[in-house]
């Protein structure tokens, strides 16, 4: 049995561009996104790959993002769920602020320990701990049980939703998920074991 998790990565989106923080904010796919996204449908439509289930968050940039994987995947009847347990991290009193002036205002240091550090939260925001409390029990109950049953599932998401779940995925620390990039639109390959560990990972980037 194929049992197959792709991980997506929303395409760049407008605030990336800009360099603010984003988290619950929701802004949409830049031009340079939405070609990210368009990429890595065409990767996943040259190795193969079929899809029974897709989640995303309630989010449009991780929405738009699956929505043109599966139409360059040809596969747009496949179910679509959409929750908030996916969402990028809330980063609080950080959301809407360029990078730049939160390090002007808070100090570099203190905003590169929000930014990279497993449990401690903006203010006003989540921690990477506290994003995986809502991401594990979703993923636990609702997605893996099609996984496991090789349905296929296909998630777009979002950089620190999707460490919270590939850090359970992987067994790794917090200190080695936070420093672990994700690339916009480049797709992880997962295959699992029965048991639900991995078996295998592939990173379809270029």
């Amino acid at each position: 049995m194929d049992r197959l998790l792709v991980l997506v990565r929303h395409g760049q989106s407008e605030w990336n561009l800009k360099n603010l923080f984003t988290g619950w904010r929701d802004v949409d796919l830049s031009d340079q996104g939405v070609g990210e996204a368009k990429a890595a449908g065409e990767r996943l439509k040259a190795k193969g790959l079929k899809f029974g289930a897709a989640y995303t968050s309630a989010l449009k940039r991780a929405q738009r993002t699956l929505d043109i994987v599966l139409a360059e995947l040809g596969q747009t009847g496949v179910p679509i769920a959409r929750d908030q347990a996916l969402n990028e991290r809330d980063y609080g009193d950080l959301s809407g602020l360029n990078k730049d002036d939160a390090r002007k205002k808070w100090g570099e240091d203190q905003v590169h320990v929000w930014r990279r550090s497993y449990a401690i939260a903006p203010p006003g925001g989540e921690s990477l701990r506290d994003t995986g409390a809502r991401v594990w029990p979703y993923y636990l109950h609702t997605i893996q049980p099609h996984v496991l049953r090789g349905e296929g599932v296909l998630i777009a998401a979002h950089g620190n939703s999707l460490r919270a779940l590939i850090m359970a995925l992987e067994g790794l620390s917090g200190d080695e998920i936070v420093k672990r990039e994700l690339d916009t639109g480049v797709p992880i390959v997962y295959r699992l074991n029965a048991d639900s560990t991995v078996a295998s990972k592939e990173v379809l980037s270029g």
